[in-house]
C-alpha cells in the first residue's frame, strides 16, 4: 500500500528534485501561494519519475509493452533503415507517453542486445508519424530466446537530450526488464515479425505487463 502512495523513483529523478524543492523553498519565502504551487510541482515530478516494479509473464511467445502510455499506431511498415532492416516487413506498434505517463522503458521479450544506435534529430511533438524518423531517438535491436529479432525505439518529444539508455550491447536481458527512460513525454515503437498484434489503437498499456502480440 505505501509503495502505492510512494513509489521508488527512477535515478535520473532526484536531481530534478533537489532543483524544484530549493526553488519551492525560495517561492514559499516570496509568497505563500506561489509556495504552493511549487509544493504540487514538486509531487507532480516525484510520481513523473515513479519507477514501479512490473511482474512479466516471462514467455517469449508473446512481447510485452515497452512503455506506459497509449497505442497510436498498429500497422506493417518496413523495418527501420537506420539498422540496415529496410526490405523487411515489420509490424509496428507506437506507444505515446503523456506527462503523467511512468517514462521508464523496458524489453519486450529476454535475450541479449544487438546493437543501440543513437539518432539526433528534431524536436517534433512525439505523437506525430513524421517524429519516428526526424525526432532524437535511440534503437534497441534484441535477439529474443526464441531467434526473432526486435526493435525497441525510444522517441523524444518537444525537449531535447532526454533519452536515458541503462543498457549495453551483448547485455543479456529478461522480459520486462529496464532498458532506458525518456524524460517528459515521448514516444515507443517496436518493431516484430511472425506475431500477430493483441492490442488496438487508442488502448492504454503497462510497460512490461501488457500483451502487445503473440506467436
Amino acid at each position: 500500500m505505501i509503495d502505492k502512495i510512494f513509489p521508488k523513483i527512477h535515478g535520473e529523478g532526484y536531481k530534478f528534485l533537489v532543483i524544484i524543492g530549493l526553488a519551492t523553498i525560495i517561492l514559499y519565502f516570496i509568497h505563500g501561494f506561489l509556495g504552493f504551487i511549487g509544493l504540487v510541482l514538486s509531487i507532480w515530478v516525484y510520481y513523473f519519475f515513479r519507477d514501479p516494479d512490473r511482474i512479466s509473464i516471462n514467455d517469449d511467445n508473446y512481447l510485452t509493452s515497452p512503455a506506459d502510455g497509449l497505442v497510436l499506431q498498429v500497422l506493417e511498415t518496413h523495418g527501420p533503415k537506420e539498422l540496415g532492416l529496410e526490405n523487411r516487413k515489420f509490424t509496428k506498434i507506437s506507444i505515446f507517453m503523456n506527462i503523467f505517463d511512468c517514462h521508464v522503458n523496458r524489453s519486450p521479450c529476454s535475450g541479449k542486445i544487438l546493437e543501440i544506435l543513437y539518432k539526433p534529430g528534431k524536436f517534433l511533438n512525439a505523437s506525430l508519424d513524421k517524429a519516428s524518423e526526424d525526432n532524437e531517438r535511440n534503437y534497441y535491436k534484441i535477439q529474443s530466446s526464441l531467434g526473432e529479432e526486435i526493435v525497441v525505439v525510444q522517441i523524444a518529444g518537444l525537449i531535447a537530450k532526454r533519452i536515458i539508455k541503462e543498457t549495453s550491447v551483448d547485455q543479456e536481458i529478461q522480459q520486462g526488464s529496464r532498458i532506458g527512460m525518456i524524460r517528459f513525454g515521448s514516444r515507443a515503437d517496436i518493431y516484430f515479425e511472425n506475431y500477430k498484434p493483441l492490442v488496438k489503437v487508442n488502448q492504454k498499456a503497462i510497460a512490461g505487463e501488457t500483451l502487445l502480440a503473440k506467436k
